[in-house]
């Protein structure tokens, strides 16, 4: 648009929407102009004809004249060069098409234009650098491990967070349809906030909520551990992340950093840690303590195993280092067991019980097998209401909860054992495989405690 000062009005307008770039020429006489409405036009200031040069994908925001060419940046990350007589203008105009919009306003521009579309002069650009396509849209998934993702060239990917990287490419494929695809009906608490202002992935971890999520090492896909061996996601993705920052630290100060304790062997920096989390490639990370920014900002890749706890926050260091956590909020779940109604199955315990919330419902069916069969009860309950190992008078038996609140059972894994108990919530059978947590989410969905049912199995 040119607009009279004078006359405080618009003189002469084009464009169909807002003007975002100009580029003039040398003399001032030709002038360059795009925006929203994505469209690059050429206007001779002199006669006020204006001509269609290209039209783009993508809103346009900045123009740059160089030559014998245009060079155009859009919301898209590649920048564009079309064709453009910027030493003579005129020879543009001598290809035909151009046209007068006069002494309009906008709206009557507008209405003018849309009546008789302007055909482009150019349909291709010249040249193109490409760009890395910029992240516009995201969905954390329910197994807080995943990450759904779509590009400005449209592709859909799935990304891997305790690992920073992608394990899937869909291609162009409908970003809501695949989200709906890789719903799982499982429960597992937030522990990360992802944001994509700047067209990439960053994931922030905040303490201590970003401890909060647990999941079992077989879940993972992690082999030869215990069944009831827990990972903290937290935990594995800082340690992979700052893997090499480990090595250098090593490398640095060999067995004088184990000696002080500064390093934790066995269990707490373990080849399963590693192995499992350990990024595939080098992240461009920056980490910062605080909202503002903290006291400090570095990428990973230019920590050289000489930082300290002057240059860690502390919760990171005592985590990587020496395996500690901070004080997390309850990871427990309560709930009651009762037999449903008219069933003549009666098992043990009595009153509230509590769990860890990942505790698995075939876990609970093994429990209630258990305590059927043994012939005299057992103190297992605490004066708190959670499990506790051991019998009375100092009997050798296997516990049905373990000193870490998991179940524990001398019964075969579930898998191999053929159960005659099922587990109901809300009068819906319970899959073995469900969490207390998924159960309490998306089958109980009430603010009580969770109550669960047992019956024999029918036909068994």
């Amino acid at each position: 648009m040119l607009w009279d000062l004078g006359q405080q009005r618009c003189v002469y307008a084009v464009h169909t929407d807002s003007v975002w770039a100009l580029a003039s020429t040398p003399t001032f006489g030709h002038v360059y102009s795009d925006g929203r409405d994505l469209s690059i036009y050429l206007t001779d200031l002199a006669t006020r004809e204006s001509l269609l040069l290209c039209t783009k994908e993508h809103p346009i925001l900045q123009l740059a004249l160089h030559d014998d060419g245009i060079w155009v940046a859009t919301t898209d990350s590649s920048v564009h060069r079309w064709p453009a007589e910027g030493r003579n203008p005129q020879k543009d105009f001598q290809r035909g098409g151009s046209f007068l919009a006069g002494n309009l306003s906008f709206s009557r521009a507008r209405a003018s234009l849309e009546g008789s579309i302007p055909v482009p002069v150019h349909k291709k650009p010249s040249y193109t650098i490409p760009g890395t396509p910029g992240i516009v849209q995201h969905e954390i998934l329910n197994n807080r491990r995943h990450v759904l993702t779509k590009d400005t060239a449209g592709s859909v990917k799935l990304w891997e967070i305790t690992r920073g990287v992608v394990v899937e490419d869909y291609g162009q494929v409908s970003f809501e349809e695949k989200r709906e695809e890789l719903f799982e009906m499982v429960s597992i608490p937030a522990s990360f906030t992802v944001d994509t202002r700047l067209g990439n992935l960053s994931v922030h971890l905040d303490t201590p909520q970003c401890f909060s999520a647990e999941m079992y090492s077989a879940d993972l896909g992690i082999i030869g551990k215990p069944e009831d061996d827990k990972i903290n996601l937290a935990r594995e993705t800082l340690k992979g992340l700052l893997a090499h920052w480990l090595t250098k630290r090593k490398q640095r100060f060999g067995s004088q950093s184990i000696a002080n304790g500064e390093v934790s062997s066995g269990k707490d920096i373990s080849a399963r840690s590693i192995s499992h989390s350990r990024m595939e490639f080098p992240l461009p990370s920056i980490i910062t303590e605080g909202s503002e920014g903290g006291p400090w900002r570095k990428k990973i890749t230019d920590l050289d195993g000489t930082e300290d706890e002057k240059d860690f926050p502390w919760w990171c260091l005592d985590c990587v280092l020496n395996n500690k956590l901070p004080p997390r909020e309850n990871t427990k779940c309560s709930f009651y067991l009762q037999a449903c109604e008219g069933s003549t199955v009666q098992i043990l315990t009595q009153g509230k019980l509590s769990a860890p919330r990942i505790l698995r419902i075939h876990k609970v069916i093994n429990y209630v097998v258990e305590k059927m069969v043994l012939d005299k009860p057992t103190e297992s309950v605490n004066s708190d209401g959670t499990f506790a190992p051991g019998l009375p008078g100092g009997q050798s038996q296997h516990s049905a909860v373990g000193g870490d609140g998991s179940f524990r059972s001398g019964l075969k894994p579930w898998q191999k054992l053929k159960p005659s108990i099922e587990i109901l919530c809300n009068n819906q059978v319970l899959a073995p495989d469900m969490s207390l947590a998924t159960v309490r989410a998306y089958i109980w969905k009430k603010p009580e405690d969770l109550v669960l049912n047992y019956r024999e199995v029918q036909g068994r």
